[in-house]
């Protein structure tokens, strides 16, 4: 079980969303931080909750929120965009908004969520394992969750003195909306359907021949945030259904 007070970044949906969930059943507390106040707002959650609308890689935001995270003892580093183009065709704001939020804003959380705990805590950085393997069409995305593997990395080193643990998750596909602003799967979505789609790209890419679903990914940062991972720092959970091998 994971106890305490926990923040959970991108909360609104998805991984987040599901995240949030399920700490709520155990947590003393969540505070929970997203772009997109109507969602965050719709969310019914059965222990303590602030919401905290609000863009990650602002510096003013984290500086504002600071009242909110003290005595934290966990925090999930989830907020996440995507886009694909090839590095040829790939301009540069383009690049500057997928690392602004992935990259920039982890470091912003993780800083927040070290500067926060006052002794031992964990957190998890949800990364990706298009960190780990190249795929074509990605660079920005791919080099912004590779970033955050090693920023998790030193996180825990620097970490690790006061007992406070740091690690990432590295899914593959997952069916989260975050899929919905790649063009590729928006495009094949809207000819068969969302699920189809799904199960079309996981039969042709994953060995274990599905994706994960938003709840699986949940339980596994739970893990980690928990005792049960006592020992368990600046490790890398490659959740991928066989994908990297």
């Amino acid at each position: 079980m994971t106890r305490g007070i926990l923040l959970v970044t991108g909360a609104a949906s998805g991984i987040g969303r599901a995240t949030a969930r399920l700490l709520a059943d155990t947590a003393e507390r969540l505070v929970l931080v997203d772009r997109d106040a109507d969602a965050l707002a719709r969310l019914t959650l059965p222990c303590t909750v602030d919401l905290l609308p609000g863009d990650v890689a602002s510096e003013a935001f984290w500086d504002e929120a600071a009242p909110y995270l003290g005595g934290l003892t966990g925090a999930v580093v989830n907020a996440g965009v995507a886009g694909a183009a090839a590095i040829e065709r790939l301009d540069w704001a383009e690049w500057r908004r997928i690392l602004s939020v992935n990259l920039d804003g982890a470091f912003l959380t993780i800083r927040a969520a070290m500067r926060a705990m006052e002794g031992a805590g964990a957190i998890v950085a949800v990364s990706s394992a298009a960190g780990i393997k190249a795929e074509p069409g990605i660079a920005a995305y791919a080099a912004s969750k590779a970033g955050l593997i090693q920023l998790v990395r030193v996180a825990a080193k620097e970490g690790a003195a006061r007992r406070l643990r740091v690690n990432a998750i590295a899914p593959a596909g997952v069916e989260t909306p975050v899929w919905d602003a790649v063009p590729m799967f928006a495009d094949r979505a809207a000819a068969i359907g969302r699920d189809a789609a799904f199960a079309e790209m996981a039969a042709a890419g994953t060995p274990l021949g599905r994706y994960a679903k938003a709840e699986e990914i949940a339980r596994q940062i739970a893990f980690l945030l928990s005792d049960d991972a006592a020992l368990v720092t600046g490790s890398v959970l490659v959740s991928d259904g066989g994908y990297t091998l």
